[in-house]
């Protein structure tokens, strides 16, 4: 069994496959300072909540964005599993051809969701990310990671408004009635979701234009129903993109 690892800034999310068959998957806070020994016992704990044995699992791949955390995760499969995990980097085989000035300058998790992409809807597509921070990445119709943007996240800009701003409060992600407040959880719920609504569409016109050929939109990432569901531009939600991607790479290199 493959246990497919994706380590994001806030959120990691991890997926237990069976050949091609997802048997489980998590979303969990990530915690940069946690042990070797801690995340063992974690994944025993949410291994045995799904019923599967963690002496089944002889595989790893892994993209990891927390530098602190990748040296306690690779300690711990080893440990645990007894393997050496696959780590999404430079060097490893991804079937795209990354256009990128630098391209180790790329995230690990940009290029997973790339080549789950293009394999599951080909090229060219635009991807929406929407985590910590938003990312648009677009790929070619021949499969190249052209490159993309990245803006504040969601609750980045949610948490710097209340931190800055004494009087204003803490509302929950929810898009109101109308795009005129009357009140000031309403106008701050307008503000955020209304707002990044429109930056997304907008960011995937300005993006699919210089990118030509009708782009199919691929959402992804922890907030995306909160935009996807307002969005004229974004035409699919993905939410498993990133562990297809981990498998897929998984099997290009194994």
């Amino acid at each position: 069994m493959l246990l497919a690892v994706d380590v994001g800034n806030t959120e990691s999310v991890f997926g237990v496959y069976d050949g091609d068959d997802l048997l489980a998957r998590w979303r969990i806070s990530t915690e940069a300072s946690k042990t070797a020994d801690e995340h063992a016992a974690l994944f025993r704990t949410l291994l045995d909540s799904a019923g599967i044995d963690f002496r089944s699992v002889d595989a790893v791949c892994m993209s990891c964005v927390v530098p602190p955390m990748q040296g306690a995760l690779e300690e711990m499969t080893v440990n645990l599993f007894g393997v050496h995990p696959l780590v999404v980097g430079p060097g490893v085989k991804t079937g795209l051809s990354i256009l990128y000035d630098n391209p180790r300058e790329v995230g690990a998790d940009r290029i997973v969701n790339a080549v789950a992409a293009y394999e599951e809807y080909g090229g060219p597509t635009v991807i929406v990310d929407i985590g910590t921070a938003t990312t648009f990445c677009a790929i070619s119709a021949q499969g190249e990671y052209l490159g993309g943007a990245i803006a504040p996240g969601l609750g980045i800009a949610a948490q710097a408004l209340f931190s800055r701003a004494a009087k204003l409060p803490r509302v929950a992600f929810v898009r109101p009635k109308n795009v005129i407040g009357k009140d000031t959880v309403s106008s701050i719920q307008s503000g955020l979701i209304n707002g990044y609504v429109e930056l997304v569409d907008g960011m995937v016109r300005k993006v699919s234009g210089e990118l030509g050929g009708n782009p199919t939109v691929i959402g992804t990432g922890g907030l995306i129903d909160i935009i996807a569901e307002h969005s004229s531009t974004i035409q699919r939600v993905d939410h498993l993109l990133t562990l297809k991607g981990l498998k897929l790479i998984y099997e290009k290199n194994s």
